[in-house]
């Protein structure tokens, strides 16, 4: 078997169990979801009670994280197993530009290139029925989710179910997370005898913050309980909200739980829970810092979405494995949004393909309990853009409990241990001048050896 089983992976036969169904998989991302935005990570004022229950049936990731700290770049390696530098989309689509400001920042793509072979086309070759609805942000016309794999693609702003261009109304509430939900449910009993693949990208809970109105009144009492706000914390030329207290952003949080706990349900009801995987992820970390606050509430972490503190990169991920397999367990090992490609395609027996998720690395032994037989490596980041958040172009390395964040704009660099220093609120790099240059030159290494652009002095 050992001699036959790479002849097997290369050729994709090697099906999850012999002669059975390819399993199916329900990827849920929420768009600007911080890591201590629901209850089973530590918040006391949203409500969670569907994702709480997925967690306990589930493996809940502790130290996950998105590839950059805003939407696109993330989206984008999802989508390709690629770090956002090397498909060269390193900022929001279409970005701020940076206009006015002390660095030239560098220009950066617009779209997914079609030429990449997307996680969605993968699984699709391998028989997935592949659905997608909500937001793409991964190009206009021309470059949306129906020309990169997706067979059915739902976009609740337009009239067509498949996304063809065009001024729709927009239906329902602007976030529509109603609508996405009910498309989504209709997919899933349509392929209920075909292994599919539905991704759903909410809108949620991403601003506007539009209150979802059968909970404001439930969130504005408990708001008021809470007393008057601490101060803002101060981050840079920005500021933090210092507490979860937005009754309106609360009321978001749980239409999505909502949406979940209604997915969930009916893959109960198709009897379907017993062979599909069930992701729920965030694109970036919580909106908490503005010239005013922001929204949201990241604490214990600092910042916020578009910095590369732990606020904007550090993030939710459950994963409910069919059966309910290795339930309640919590990893600590690091996992980032390139890694999810080569490793749904583990889940559904399919072959690899290293030269397209070249970033990624499958984490279907974490999911396993298994115990980490590969090397160790380093996650970077690389955002050379300024952003409304405040921040400021940077770069950033996390090498086992080290980090460090690379300043451009203000000149510099600082070092944080991770274990010791969650919040990070000690500067180590005084005190430990060798390995923080030792983390910069690794640094410097990577963006080398991917072709960073880097900002210049205007």
């Amino acid at each position: 078997m050992r001699i036959l089983l790479p002849l097997l992976l290369a050729s994709g036969l090697l099906l999850p169990a012999s002669g059975a169904k390819r399993p199916n998989i329900l990827f849920l991302l929420v768009d600007d979801l911080g890591w201590a935005d629901l209850a089973c990570y530590g918040s006391t004022f949203h409500e969670t009670p569907h994702l709480d229950q997925l967690a306990k049936d589930g493996v809940r990731f502790t130290d996950a994280y998105c590839a950059a700290s805003i939407c696109s770049p993330t989206r984008a390696s999802l989508m390709t197993g690629k770090h956002p530098v090397r498909v060269e989309i390193t900022d929001w689509i279409p970005g701020s530009g940076g206009k006015g400001q002390k660095l030239r920042t560098p220009e950066d793509r617009h779209e997914l290139k079609l030429e990449e072979v997307t996680i969605a086309e993968a699984l699709q070759a391998g028989s997935y029925r592949t659905f997608y609805t909500g937001k793409w942000h991964l190009g206009g016309k021309g470059f949306g989710p129906n020309q990169q794999g997706f067979e059915v693609y739902y976009d609740p702003h337009q009239n067509s179910s498949k996304g063809s261009p065009g001024r729709g109304k927009t239906v329902g509430r602007k976030h529509a997370t109603h609508d996405l939900t009910r498309e989504t449910k209709k997919f899933i009993t349509a392929h209920q005898d075909e292994p599919f693949f539905a991704y759903v990208a909410y809108y949620d809970i991403h601003t506007p913050i539009i209150a979802e109105k059968k909970y404001l009144a439930h969130y504005q009492a408990k708001a008021a309980k809470l007393g008057p706000a601490p101060t803002a914390i101060k981050e840079h030329e920005g500021l933090s909200r210092p507490r979860q207290d937005n009754a309106a952003l609360a009321t978001m949080v749980q239409a999505v739980d909502d949406s979940v706990g209604e997915l969930l349900a009916h893959l109960d009801t198709l009897n379907l829970a017993r062979n599909t995987y069930v992701f729920f992820y965030s694109d970036n970390g919580g909106l908490s810092t503005k010239k005013t606050v922001g929204p949201g509430c990241n604490l214990p972490l600092r910042a916020s979405k578009g910095w590369l503190y732990e606020g904007g990169i550090r993030v939710p991920l459950i994963v409910r494995m069919p059966d309910r397999k290795r339930a309640g367990s919590e990893p600590t090992q690091y996992v980032t949004s390139t890694d999810f490609y080569p490793t749904l395609l583990d889940l559904a027996g399919l072959p690899p393909r290293p030269k397209q998720h070249a970033d990624g690395r499958s984490f279907t032994g974490i999911l396993n309990g298994a115990k980490e037989r590969q090397a160790p490596r380093a996650l970077y980041w690389h955002y050379p853009h300024y952003h409304g958040s405040t921040w400021t172009p940077g770069a950033a390395i996390r090498d086992g409990d080290w980090k460090l964040i690379e300043f451009y704009h203000y000149g510099g660099y600082e070092l944080y241990n991770l274990r010791d220093d969650l919040a990070e609120s000690r500067d180590l790099a005084p005190d430990e001048p060798e390995r923080a240059r030792g983390l910069l030159h690794k640094l410097h290494l990577w963006q080398r050896e991917l072709g960073a652009k880097l900002p210049a002095t205007q």
